[in-house]
């Protein structure tokens, strides 16, 4: 693998985890597709650093399982809040 992925990756990774954001902020803030940071974070982190990894998976599990909140919040918040 490219020195510059493998960097990226690692970079994504502890952004993940500093800022507990989602792919698609992780995305936007790296300028790159949320495929590429997915990609990234679930397939080529695993070969590079496991520990961080794992961080990471921990991270992205937790939104995945608060999205459907955080789906309803975005639709009250369009729509108003006391209807």
């Amino acid at each position: 693998m490219q020195d510059y992925i493998s960097i990226r990756v690692i970079k994504e990774g502890l952004y993940i985890i500093e800022t507990k954001s989602t792919v698609r902020a992780a995305a936007e803030y790296f300028a790159v597709s949320k495929s590429t940071v997915h990609k990234d974070v679930t397939e080529r982190l695993k070969g590079i650093d496991k520990a961080l990894y794992t961080e990471v998976r921990r991270v992205l599990d937790k939104n995945l399982s608060e999205r459907h909140i955080r789906g309803g919040i975005a639709t009250k918040n369009k729509y108003g809040k006391g209807r």
